[in-house]
């Protein structure tokens, strides 16, 4: 998992990237991709098993679980939409519940790479956290040639902004 296109869907919104409303929403989505692995760790670990080690630090995976759960109330929910911010918290709930119930199958369930060149080729405007360097990217194929890359995200920004056409 990972944040492929969110400089984008910030742009889209006429978020400015370094705000505090752009980093709440960085952060309730960052909670509902963790929170969703996690949940989806306590699923599978409910048909194979949790991962070894689990049950000889069980308390302190739980707590941790449970600290992510609770830091979700500290999101400004002035700055993030209400159903968004309520699907982070659910997302917290179900992973602190079926991991209570069944463990975890995986000690960790995200990593926050970069997306890099697969975000262009998912269709990504951007390429992961990262704010659009520039509106027109220039990428040199590794099996020769050049692929001009048009930001399509600016439109839609600009009229979130108010601009008109």
């Amino acid at each position: 998992m990972g944040y492929a296109n969110l400089g984008a869907m910030l742009m889209a919104q006429g978020l400015p990237y370094d705000s505090d409303e752009g980093r709440a929403q960085a952060a309730a989505i960052t909670a509902i991709l963790t929170g969703h692995g996690y949940a989806t760790s306590a699923r599978m670990a409910k048909q194979v098993g949790p991962f070894a080690g689990f049950h000889k630090d069980r308390e302190g995976m739980m707590k941790v679980i449970s600290m992510h759960r609770d830091a979700v109330r500290d999101i400004d929910a002035s700055l993030v939409a209400e159903d968004l911010l309520s699907a982070a918290a659910e997302c917290w709930d179900e992973a602190l519940e079926l991991g209570e119930k069944y463990g975890m199958r995986n000690a960790q369930a995200t990593v926050l790479a970069r997306t890099g060149t697969i975000a262009f080729m998912m269709d990504c405007d951007t390429t992961g956290i990262e704010p659009d360097f520039s509106l027109t990217k220039y990428k040199k194929l590794v099996g020769g040639g050049n692929m001009v890359i048009v930001n399509q995200t600016v439109p839609r920004a600009l009229k979130n902004l108010g601009y008109s056409q």
